[in-house]
């Protein structure tokens, strides 16, 4: 294991908390706000020019926490095999990190829905209203249920990150390598 990692973690900390706070800041702030543009027809418009803007930043931020997220993964390769619970650990973030990704890339092809029928009448960046087409209208439904869902499955990942921090702690180290020693000695008398 590498005595620092700084640079991977750092990435990987504003790389999720990019993801977080584009996507939380899009369902709070760009989402609602579009509904007090006047015209019903310039509302989707309006989210969609945000959204087209925040997506290059948001794909740089999610291949920043993957790298980095690899790096830091590869240089604990041997607490993953030694330490209790850390590959429990890491196989939840991983599956947590799919969940988030595709979210992510659902919602995106969702949004690219909505922007091919630009212009159309809606009461804001996901909702519809009465002359919204019906594709859109759906499209604009399930957004809605995933500008929520992406913040929370990545702030899931922000909590687990921390709570994978707090198991190299020392201690937490000490522990861990002899519950698993513990483990393996038990395994070996068993069999």
């Amino acid at each position: 294991m590498k005595s620092s990692n700084k640079v991977a973690r750092a990435v990987h900390d504003l790389a999720l908390g990019a993801w977080f706070g584009g996507t939380l800041m899009g369902a709070v702030g760009l989402n609602a706000a579009s509904k007090e543009i006047e015209s019903p027809s310039d509302r989707s418009r309006v989210a969609n020019a945000g959204w087209a803007k925040w997506t290059p930043l948001n794909l740089a931020a999610i291949a920043g926490y993957l790298a980095s997220g690899a790096i830091i993964t590869k240089d604990n390769k041997g607490r993953l095999a030694s330490q209790e619970g850390v590959a429990r650990s890491t196989l939840v973030k991983t599956g947590l990190t799919g969940l988030a990704l595709a979210a992510t890339a659902y919602s995106r092809v969702l949004g690219q829905r909505v922007m091919n029928r630009d212009g159309v009448s809606v009461h804001d960046g996901v909702t519809p209203d009465s002359q919204t087409p019906a594709d859109v209208a759906k499209a604009q439904r399930q957004l809605k249920m995933l500008q929520w869902a992406i913040p929370a499955h990545v702030g899931s990942l922000i909590a687990l990150s921390s709570q994978m921090g707090e198991q190299q702690r020392p201690l937490q180290v000490l522990k861990g390598l002899s519950k698993h020693a513990t483990k393996q000695v038990a395994a070996r008398i068993s069999a």
